[in-house]
């Protein structure tokens, strides 16, 4: 056979070889998955050692990403070289930095409730939630002394304000942590104990709507009135979309307090909750120079004017 022929015969092998694949891999692979999977995080494997695992939210949610701190990049900003134990009980640090424009670490930031960098940690089903403020070197490298209460997968969020644009940048990415997770499914609560004290959430939350969250501090069945201000506030309050932790800071009400000044027993908080569903809420509070967190769940509902459901789907739609 002619060797023009030949290459003929094996360039429309190729051709059928080909299209058979694509065939295939259509039917094996529905193309909503490898959407999901073109979207999906972006990973190392951490149970080899400290190392990092960074986290790019699905881009068909683009709203989120840019404002609800799901994305590890924002704005020319970046979440970079996380690193933190690799196991729960082990003695470490957990350490990072923000990358600028420039791509060199970002060393300037404004204060903002009295700290120039907030960070916040959570396991996945909501868990094991820290508010804790790290220290920069000289090189723009931000670290705290860490360990890990319990094995799973936590999402990692930085808050700050980098001088150079004076804007709020929140960040984050995900750390596994090895071991044996086992998941703690939520349920909605209004009240929770903490240290000895008794707290009560009141308030409606609805979709799109800015509404006022009443949180009630009592101890041994009576008001307490001494709370002592923490971050330029009586009280502060995160709030993670469970779905995706997506974060949400609610602005406490009121005037920064002065120093020796004390409320209480109420702290009125603005909050905004961008879509129906339910919503992990974290409330830190000082007295006697203690600060303690109290853990709620809400269910925020949707807008009845609108004539949809009011949510009773998002039980369906849960993440478990």
């Amino acid at each position: 056979m002619k060797a023009p022929v030949r290459l003929g015969l094996y360039g429309l092998v190729l051709v059928v070889v080909f299209v058979v694949a694509f065939a295939t891999a259509g039917v094996a692979v529905p193309g909503q998955t490898v959407q999901s999977w073109v979207g999906n995080t972006k990973q190392t494997d951490h149970d080899a050692g400290e190392d990092q695992m960074d986290t790019t939210a699905p881009e068909e949610d683009a709203e989120d990403v840019s404002s609800l701190g799901l994305a590890v990049a924002k704005d020319g900003y970046q979440l970079t070289t996380l690193a933190a134990p690799a196991e729960s009980g082990a003695d470490g640090r957990l350490s990072l930095s923000i990358i600028g424009p420039n791509g060199k670490p970002v060393t300037d930031f404004d204060l903002e409730h009295e700290k120039e960098f907030h960070l916040l940690t959570v396991r996945s089903d909501g868990q094991h939630f820290r508010h804790v403020h790290p220290e920069m070197d000289a090189n723009g490298t931000w670290s705290i002394p860490w360990q890990w209460d319990a094995p799973g997968s936590y999402r990692v969020i930085a808050h700050s304000i980098p001088s150079e644009s004076g804007k709020t940048t929140t960040l984050s990415s995900s750390v596994q942590v090895a071991g044996n997770y086992e998941p703690v499914p939520s349920e909605a609560a209004t009240t929770a104990t903490v240290d000895g004290y008794e707290l009560s959430v009141e308030g409606d939350l609805v979709a799109g709507e800015s509404a006022d969250l009443r949180v009630s501090v009592s101890r041994d069945g009576k008001p307490v009135t001494a709370l002592e201000p923490y971050l330029g506030a009586f009280g502060h309050m995160v709030a993670l979309r469970e779905d995706d932790l997506a974060y949400l800071y609610v602005k406490p009400h009121g005037d920064q307090p002065q120093a020796g000044e004390t409320s209480g027993p109420e702290i009125t908080f603005d909050a905004n909750a961008p879509s129906p569903g339910r919503y992990l809420i974290y409330v830190d509070f000082q007295v006697d120079g203690q600060v303690h967190t109290a853990p709620f769940v809400i269910d925020a509902r949707r807008d009845e004017r609108s004539g949809e459901n009011t949510g009773a789907e998002h039980e369906e739609g849960r993440r478990p």
